[in-house]
């Protein structure tokens, strides 16, 4: 099979879908693999690092598109890449459909292949290629929240250590899944009081009896996260429903009940967002401000930290990649199931329900493709 390597070129983001290593693996198994040239430099792989592990490096991205039976990326194809998409062609890489009805059409029209990072799914409902992103987006929500905390930057000026005398700041996580306890570990790491909002009594419990003793745990309410409102710093969204849209926790009238400079950094907007008033922004725009609150809605928050990022996710797409290559798309879903829960459109044909759904567009079983 022929893997093709595209520079992403979403803004600002650095991470490439494949590091040398991956390529040297893929050679062994009988497969090549086209890199566009440069597309690993901003994660500090260089062109001749990856042509030492057997990698051709491409000039013209439309040859990479237009050769590869499997196209590997980070993100999901933007507008300039959708003529690029072709009936047949696997594509492997985060998609969040149900954020985008625009990309989900243009998906459903070129009759690729798409398997989808975010909904490869143990039997456990653990998430294997979301979980490094979700760890790295959650360190950096409480990283990123810190810093707009400060008065130069829109917040409220509130260190979230505090120091000896002066109390630190209050930070709210709602949810308490991978990106949730990664917040609330840096977050508290830093100083701040914190507290995880989440409706699984029993995580609720393990969360308890894990966190520090500056993390308490509550059950997720209306009414709990509005008490906690006038009195928090910084609000961090951190609720996922895989492959379907995140619900509105805090909606457009909550923000009154914000002080001035309140910092919200909502990590799942790339499922659409979990605050009504959130819209995708970009690590060179990234806060805009409505009611006097700051709002953090990077949609790919990881390309910030390229390098630890790329490894993280390259770690653990890389033995899937190589099944699928190893045996075409069919057979290697057929053969796991986790892979299988993946596939979000094939052939034109929406075949993840909650991607239907979002839209309320045509759902086919998965059977029915394969």
């Amino acid at each position: 099979m022929i893997i093709g390597v595209p520079k992403e070129i979403k803004t600002h983001e650095n991470r490439i879908s494949l590091q040398p290593g991956g390529v040297l693996q893929l050679n062994r198994n009988g497969h090549e693999v086209l890199v566009e040239k440069g597309a690993g430099a901003g994660s500090g792989f260089t062109d001749e690092m990856y042509v030492e592990r057997g990698a051709t490096i491409v000039e013209d991205v439309e040859e990479i598109w237009q050769k590869a039976d499997m196209i590997m990326k980070v993100k999901e194809p933007i507008a300039e890449e959708y003529p690029r998409m072709r009936e047949g062609q696997i594509i492997f890489t985060y998609f969040h459909f149900a954020a985008s009805r625009v990309l989900t059409e243009a998906v459903v029209k070129s009759k690729c292949i798409a398997i989808a990072y975010e909904t490869v799914e143990k039997k456990d409902g653990s998430l294997p290629l979301l979980v490094p992103m979700s760890e790295v987006a959650g360190r950096m929500a409480a990283q990123e929240g810190a810093k707009y905390l400060e008065k130069a930057t829109g917040g409220r000026g509130v260190l979230m250590g505090g120091i000896p005398g002066v109390p630190p700041a209050n930070v709210l996580v709602l949810g308490g899944g991978i990106v949730g306890v990664n917040a609330a570990k840096i977050a508290a790491g830093m100083g701040a009081n914190t507290t995880i909002l989440d409706i699984n009594i029993p995580k609720l419990r393990y969360l308890d009896d894990v966190m520090p003793k500056n993390v308490r745990t509550l059950y997720s309410t209306e009414g709990a996260i509005r008490n906690l409102l006038p009195t928090t710093d910084l609000i961090i969204g951190a609720v996922l429903i895989p492959g379907a849209k995140a619900p509105s926790l805090i909606r457009r009238d909550m923000l009154r009940e914000m002080r001035p400079g309140t910092v919200m950094v909502d990590v799942a907007i790339d499922q659409g967002g979990c605050f009504e008033t959130s819209k995708p922004t970009t690590h060179a725009d990234p806060i805009y401000v409505i009611d006097e609150v700051v709002h953090y809605c990077v949609a790919n928050m990881p390309g910030a930290v390229p390098y630890t990022s790329t490894l993280g996710l390259t770690n653990v797409t890389l033995p899937y990649a190589v099944q699928i290559a190893n045996k075409g798309w069919k057979e290697a879903l057929a053969d796991d199931p986790e892979l299988k829960m993946g596939l979000n459109i094939a052939d034109g044909r929406i075949v993840y329900e909650d991607v239907a759904s979002a839209f309320d567009m045509d759902y086919t079983p998965i059977e029915d493709v394969m």
